[in-house]
Order: structure tokens, then C-alpha cells, then sequence
């Protein structure tokens, strides 16, 4: 199974927890006082996930089959 990882520094956690909550329709499955953390193992959530961002108005840039570094 892949796996897809982002890793960001934000300034407000609660904040931003419930907006990636509202964005995964999901809420994360470990939160800390530092991170939260959301396992999304379905592909068909990915691609639910790409039309909601795509709805959000957010930029993407999908890079398909690809390799890493």
C-alpha cells in the first residue's frame, strides 16, 4: 500500500485541524499538543479528496505515476 505524506508548520493547530478535518471529511486519527495526524488508507478517499480541493478553489498540480528524489 503507498502511502502520501505532508508535513506542515502551521500557527494555529486547533485551527487547523478543523479545516483539514472539514477538507479529509475526517477526523485525524492521533492528535498531540504539537501535530495532528490523519490516516487516509482508500484510494477513493484521495480522489474524493482531490475534488473537494479542486471545489475549494485550491491550486493542484497532479503529477500522476511518478518517482520521488
Amino acid at each position: 500500500m503507498k502511502r502520501f505524506h505532508v508535513h506542515l508548520h502551521v500557527d494555529n493547530l486547533a485551527q487547523s485541524i478543523a479545516f483539514y478535518s472539514r477538507l479529509f471529511a475526517a477526523e485525524p486519527t492521533r492528535v498531540e499538543t504539537d501535530y495532528a495526524k490523519w490516516m487516509l488508507d482508500d484510494a477513493g478517499e484521495l480522489v474524493d479528496l482531490k475534488a473537494r480541493t479542486r471545489s475549494a478553489d485550491m491550486a493542484l498540480l497532479d503529477e500522476g505515476e511518478t518517482t520521488c528524489c
